[in-house]
């Protein structure tokens, strides 16, 4: 294999990297619109179109967005998300919940050490709210507690890794949930495991934390696989 001589970075590749830097520190919050290119160019000291080029490299990584007559914004808060979230979307579904698995299981191990009374507080409103809906026929409304319901036990581990990385599938997360809710008008299946993980992060109990994860993960395959099996078929 030939090497190639290195080369100093480009103008471009400098600014990209203040930009993403502004992204991830949360100084451009996700959401908020940017600065308008005058204010920008005159900021970094830099051309019109080296400016557009590094906010189009961001916006192919999925950083920002721009809206039409309107101005770009922050729709990632890190390059991470949206690579994460393409690969999601391209996994099946039991995939998607063994990978969960993994992830909610270390969260509830962690949380049911770690949380906190205000951490019990708020994964007690996820819990009754997502009875709520449910009952309701809120499908979508279902979906969102449900999302910051298993959000709020991430945050209760206290781990920023893990829960910067969840982050990151929720939204996938949350489509799937809406699509196979909605699809069967199913009821709350999980709403038993889901209390006995409430439950055992209140009084601590790592093991059952851990134990209850397992179950509604096997039981949401159980119910999928009854579904038919594929995602093509839930969309």
């Amino acid at each position: 294999m030939n090497l190639r001589k290195t080369t100093k970075r480009s103008l471009t590749e400098q600014i990209v990297d203040q930009l993403e830097q502004l992204i991830e520190t949360g100084e451009w919050p996700l959401g908020s619109k940017i600065p308008p290119e005058p204010e920008l160019m005159g900021q970094l000291e830099v051309s019109r179109n080296t400016l557009r080029e590094a906010i189009k490299a961001l916006t192919h990584a999925g950083l920002l967005k721009t809206r039409q007559g309107d101005g770009t914004y922050v729709s990632a808060s890190s390059s991470l998300g949206p690579v994460l979230q393409k690969r999601v979307n391209k996994t099946d579904y039991i995939q998607s919940l063994e990978v969960r698995h993994a992830l909610e299981r270390e969260a509830a191990y962690l949380a049911a050490n770690n949380r906190t009374e205000s951490d019990i507080e708020q994964i007690r409103l996820c819990f009754q709210c997502q009875n709520e809906a449910i009952q309701n026929g809120q499908y979508e409304d279902f979906a969102d507690w449900d999302v910051a319901f298993h959000k709020a036990i991430v945050a209760a581990s206290k781990n920023g890794l893990l829960m910067d990385l969840y982050e990151h599938i929720t939204d996938a997360l949350k489509e799937m949930v809406t699509k196979i809710t909605a699809k069967t008008g199913d009821a709350y299946y999980c709403k038993d495991t889901h209390e006995q993980l409430l439950n055992a992060i209140v009084e601590q109990d790592q093991v059952r934390a851990v134990d209850a994860v397992h179950h509604y993960i096997e039981e949401s395959k159980q119910h999928f696989i009854q579904l038919g099996g594929s995602m093509n078929e839930i969309n």
